[in-house]
């Protein structure tokens, strides 16, 4: 039994990273499209929400199974907990690219409007911010994790210093406002992916120290 017990908890890691992996891939993507005016990869990220929703019902499916048939205690059963909770956060940035992504077709179409300058900053830190949540999932970091948790305010001053100047270019150029509003949501997308990404360490926190963080009122900031 804990043979096969092993050999599942490896199927469910190559399949949660797969996961992570695409879902890495499609937010990179939608925003290179944003940066880029590119609509033809936009029309890919969203072409490839179904794998994402594949992967979601993969995962779940393999987690219940394995509660099913081994009924894992302790570390296994936490490590099986971590992955249910970090397929939900995935999908759920999965649907954030895409809808990123419909956004960037709005803003490859007249009138085309420049893209604020630190958005490609916010990009490179939310992007940075999934890798390093993933990464510390993969080698059980918590140090990693908390690091991730402490940045995350970081997104949140870019996301208020781009809608307040997004605000101010709206009333300068009212001709200007409807590609504005996309990036609007599009920064509000970009801010809730990091979210997640908090979401994902937090869960790394839980599976290597057996600390649940979520819902705290303050978060656990680096190890000294």
């Amino acid at each position: 039994m804990a043979k096969h017990l092993v050999r599942d908890l490896e199927i469910l890691q190559k399949q949660i990273l797969a996961m992570a992996g695409f879902v890495e891939d499609a937010i990179y993507q939608s925003m290179q499209a944003v940066l880029d005016h590119n609509r033809h990869l936009a029309e890919a990220v969203i072409d490839g929400d179904d794998k994402v929703d594949e992967y979601d019902n993969g995962v779940i499916d393999e987690c219940l199974k394995l509660i099913a048939l081994h009924q894992p205690v302790a570390g296994d059963l936490r490590r099986i907990a971590t992955v249910f909770m970090l397929t939900t956060d995935l999908e759920r940035m999965g649907d954030l690219a895409v809808d990123i992504a419909k956004r960037a077709i709005v803003l490859a179409s007249p009138p085309i409007i420049p893209i604020p300058e630190k958005l490609s900053n916010m990009t490179d830190l939310v992007t940075s911010l999934v890798r390093q949540s993933l990464d510390a999932f993969v080698n059980l970091d918590a140090r990693l994790a908390r690091k991730v948790i402490r940045l995350d305010n970081e997104v949140d001053h870019y996301n208020d210093q781009i809608i307040d100047k997004l605000l101010q270019d709206m009333k300068k150029c009212p001709d200007h406002i409807d590609p504005c509003l996309s990036l609007f949501s599009i920064v509000r997308h970009l801010e809730r992916i990091g979210d997640h990404a908090t979401n994902i360490a937090e869960d790394v926190i839980y599976l290597v120290d057996g600390e649940m963080v979520r819902h705290r009122t303050e978060r656990p900031i680096e190890d000294e």
